[in-house]
């Protein structure tokens, strides 16, 4: 999209100043009207799965610091499907938005949970292998770290510029964006955006003070024929 920016006098006469916004990065954001009933029967089958998986897997969690990760098939469980039907009706939303081919549908490949006590966090990473990813948060206590965004593009590794000290800068000249976990909001973005999770700094001890989410891998499909 092209847009006028400023007039700027030049002599006797004037110069338009445009500019198009080529390449942008999109994430796309949901607070769910009936979060508080849903979180409370995800909030108990991820419990279940960590009892009886105490272990679980390891990625960008760092089981020494006491976060778990569960299996990737949480979306063929039955006791999942309230929420992963949720997430694929605002992925319907996104499809539709992007003018993806009416023939295919973003649908949900891998799904799990992870949970963060006090001091636990997640080591920067993209997701290989998916076109979309997302994160739902189940229960977020203040301070539990807040997901941070990188700037993928190769500015990173080129002349830096100055700005204008103490004022907020554009968004459009960020390269790192945060956002706050909220129990009930969801997040969708592409798989190959740089991501990662600040320590969790809730007070207290024990499952209140955990960070929990669930995470999604999502790719598109070909609708199958009648």
């Amino acid at each position: 999209m092209t847009r006028t920016i400023a007039q700027i006098e030049t002599g006797d006469g004037a110069d338009e100043l445009r500019r198009d916004d080529y390449f942008p990065t999109l994430i796309y954001s949901i607070k769910l009207h009936d979060a508080e009933s849903m979180n409370r029967d995800i909030l108990e089958a991820i419990y279940a799965e960590r009892d009886r998986d105490s272990k679980g897997i390891e990625r960008s969690n760092f089981r020494s610091l006491g976060g778990w990760h569960s299996h990737n098939n949480l979306h063929k469980e039955a006791s999942f499907k309230r929420l992963t039907d949720r997430a694929h009706t605002m992925l319907g939303g996104i499809h539709e938005n992007l003018g993806y081919d009416p023939k295919t549908r973003l649908e949900i490949t891998t799904m799990w949970s992870i949970t963060n006590p006090p001091g636990s966090s997640n080591r920067a990473h993209i997701h290989p292998g998916a076109l979309w990813s997302g994160v739902y948060y189940v229960q977020a206590p203040e301070g539990a770290g807040q997901i941070e965004f990188t700037d993928p593009r190769t500015v990173q590794i080129m002349n830096s510029a100055s700005f204008i000290p103490n004022k907020r800068r554009k968004t459009e000249c960020w390269t790192k964006v945060k956002v706050k976990p909220v129990a009930g909001k969801m997040l969708f973005f592409p798989s190959w955006l740089y991501h990662s999770v600040e320590p969790n700094l809730a007070d207290g001890t024990g499952n209140a003070s955990e960070r929990i989410i669930i995470r999604f891998n999502i790719n598109q499909k070909r609708i199958p024929k009648k």
